[in-house]
């Protein structure tokens, strides 16, 4: 069974979460490390959904029916 892709929201949720933890300082240095690689590989997440969707949002339906990319 594959794995559930979540969304963005419970994505930058989750990096606000370790953000929290982080700033508190109750965490030891080998779990800070662990906490912030893991909050990077969400941040890289959220760049590839927000560069995907601005992709998407740049297409525009033309009259004829096609796709038509638009330089911003």
């Amino acid at each position: 069974m594959a794995k559930e892709e979540k969304k963005f929201e419970e994505l930058m949720e989750e990096v606000e979460t370790i953000v929290e933890s982080l700033e508190n300082g109750d965490v030891d240095l080998e779990e800070s490390i662990k906490k912030y690689t893991e909050a990077m590989k969400i941040v890289k997440t959220c760049s590839e959904k927000l560069e995907s969707a601005t992709e998407t949002v740049n297409k525009v339906l033309t009259e004829n029916g096609t796709l038509e990319n638009l330089e911003v």
